[in-house]
Parts: C-alpha cells; sequence; structure tokens
C-alpha cells in the first residue's frame, strides 16, 4: 500500500486549527514543522517546565498530511480551509510515500552513540560496541533525551568528568532521563528527575528500569510535595542539573539555585553561545557561572554555589580528548 503526503506552507495562526481541519476532512494523520528549519530563522518551540507553548506552531509553518494515494487531496485540502474559514484554500505540493518496513527503516536510523570517553548509549535492537563502558539502553522515543543533541552531549560529559559517588543529583526536565541515568551509573546515590510532561515521566520510568537505575521521578507538583522536594538550601541537591532551553531557563533561576546545597554544582545546557552571558546574569544574585564547555554553537554552563567566581571554561579542543566527536 502506498500513500501521499500533502505539504501546504501557511501562517502560525492557522497551522493548529488547519491541522484539525485536515484530520476531520479524511487525513490518516498530519504534523506540523518548522518551515524555516535549518535556516537563521529557525526558532525552538518547546514546552518545557514553567513554559508551555500556547500553541504547537511556528510563525512560519508547514502542515504535512498523510493521506491514502487514491483519495482527493484538493478536495480534502478545499474542505479543511472552508472549515477554518480561509477565503481560499491555500496552495499546496503532495509525494508520494512507497510502503516499507517501517520498523526496519526506523531502527537502521539509531546507530549507538559514543560520548565522551567511556558512554555508549545503545538502541535495545543493537549490541553494545563495548560491553565494559558506561553502557545506557535507551529506544528514541517520546521523550527528549538519547545523547545525540549536543547540549545533552554536554552535560552528560561533565557528568563523567565530575562522578560524585555516594552524593545526590536532581535533573530538571528530565526528558528521557538519560541525565539522571549517567548521575546513578556513576555512583550517586540519591537521584531525582523531574519533568512537565507526564510521558516523560512515564518514559524516564521505563528507561532506568530497564537500566537497572533507581531513580524517583516527578512532575513538579509531585516533585514539590516530597521529600526530594523540600531540599533547600543546606539540604540542597550536590549537583543539580538542568537542559532545558534559555528562556525557561532563566524565570527558574531563582528556582533551581535554590535547589542546590551548600558548595554544591549548577550545570545548566540548552542555551546557545550567544546567550550565555544573559543566561548567566540571571543566576548572577545567586550563584557564578561561567561556560564549562561549547559545542555546535551550544554551551553549558556551571557554576558551584558559594564560590566566588565562575570556573574557568574548558578549551575547545579538550571536549573530545579521544578525537570523536
Amino acid at each position: 500500500m502506498s500513500w501521499t503526503e500533502v505539504i501546504i506552507e501557511i501562517a502560525r495562526e492557522h497551522a493548529e486549527g488547519l491541522s484539525d481541519a485536515l484530520m476531520e476532512a479524511g487525513a490518516l494523520s498530519v504534523s506540523v514543522e518548522d518551515a524555516d528549519e535549518g535556516t537563521d530563522a529557525e526558532k525552538p518551540l518547546f514546552g518545557e517546565p514553567g513554559m508551555v507553548p500556547e500553541e504547537a506552531a511556528w510563525d512560519h509553518s508547514r502542515v504535512v498530511a498523510l493521506t491514502d494515494e487514491d483519495a482527493d487531496q484538493a478536495a480534502i485540502v478545499a474542505e479543511a480551509a472552508a472549515a477554518i474559514g480561509l477565503a481560499q484554500p491555500p496552495a499546496f505540493t503532495t509525494r508520494a510515500v512507497a510502503d516499507a518496513d517501517w520498523v526496519r527503516l526506523t531502527q537502521s536510523q539509531f546507530e549507538p552513540i559514543h560520548i565522551g570517553k567511556n558512554i555508549w548509549v545503545v538502541p535495545s535492537w543493537h549490541e553494545a560496541p563495548d560491553p565494559d563502558a558506561l553502557i545506557l539502553e535507551v529506544d528514541p522515543g517520546l521523550a527528549f533525551g538519547t545523547g545525540s543533541h549536543p547540549t545533552t552531549r554536554l552535560c552528560m560529559e561533565w557528568l563523567e568528568a565530575h562522578p560524585a559517588p555516594g552524593k545526590s543529583v536532581l535533573d530538571y526536565g528530565c526528558g528521557s532521563g538519560i541525565l539522571a541515568m549517567v548521575a546513578k551509573k556513576l555512583g550517586a546515590a540519591d537521584v531525582t528527575g523531574v519533568d512537565i510532561d507526564e510521558q516523560a515521566i512515564e518514559s524516564a520510568r521505563l528507561n532506568a528500569e530497564r537500566n537497572r537505575c533507581e531513580i524517583d521521578f516527578y512532575v513538579p507538583d509531585d516533585f514539590s510535595a516530597s521529600k526530594h522536594g523540600k531540599k533547600t538550601g543546606k539540604s540542597g541537591f550536590d549537583i543539580v542539573v538542568a537542559n532545558i532551553l534559555s528562556s525557561p531557563l532563566k524565570l527558574m533561576a531563582p528556582m533551581l539555585s535554590g535547589r542546590v546545597a551548600d558548595g554544591g554544582s549548577l550545570i545548566l545546557s540548552g542555551v546557545l553561545a550567544r546567550q550565555a552571558e544573559e543566561v548567566a546574569a540571571a543566576y548572577a544574585p545567586f550563584i557564578k557561572l561561567g561556560v564549562w564547555a561549547e559545542l555546535d554553537g551550544w554551551v553549558a554552563l556551571h557554576g558551584q554555589l558559594g564560590a566566588a567566581s565562575a570556573p574557568e571554561p574548558r578549551r575547545l579542543t579538550e571536549l573530545r580528548a579521544d578525537g570523536s566527536k
């Protein structure tokens, strides 16, 4: 069986409504993408703790609808356009989607990922390249965090470079739970993950169970009410890591800083190099942050509560001591 995709570029205010209308008109599935992806105009869209987007769309959106091959695509688009009050149907293009072994095809796109000196992220359908390494079995899924993104890599490398046997770690905005699992496998005694997304929490719990990691995961409200959520000041976490995005990180500066124990470390990523100064400025009243490392235009910021100055940044040539990327 084959299908046909209908591709429509449309303004943000119509993208979500058109998506729903296309489903009502007979589309099998609909997705919305950033039409400016890969250009300087590309914008992140996120739903992180404290920052929930009002619309699942971009200023310049691309709506992609999957239809049966023999469906009347023009009629579907016309019906959807009329349903949301457009004066005329938007222009669209189509492309054929051939039948395939989608499971095998999808799996072939994900290979084991080598991170830092001794970490491998391995999908369940692969053998670990180095059985003696720190192995994380994580399948691509709904939650962010497989180690492929530079921000995740930077946080994982920091944790590997600063193992904390017997200490406590908070992974705020945990996604798949990958950073929490790295901390646990490196010897941390008490590890907690928090995410606003219920599906991410469920994914993180399953990943932790698969990797035999004892970690407590919460949504923010449950975290605040838990014994872990009462850790502030002297009783806070020895390490707090948050791999989110710059805007929510700035808003959460008082809260995240308040979760760090005296003398503890705060690691932030999801920050573009050009945003580093403004994020550091938001945290300056609480903790001095500096750029620990940079990769592909993204940075990891690090600071120690009570330290008089920010740490010296790592030089970029130190990022890959083994020559890997």
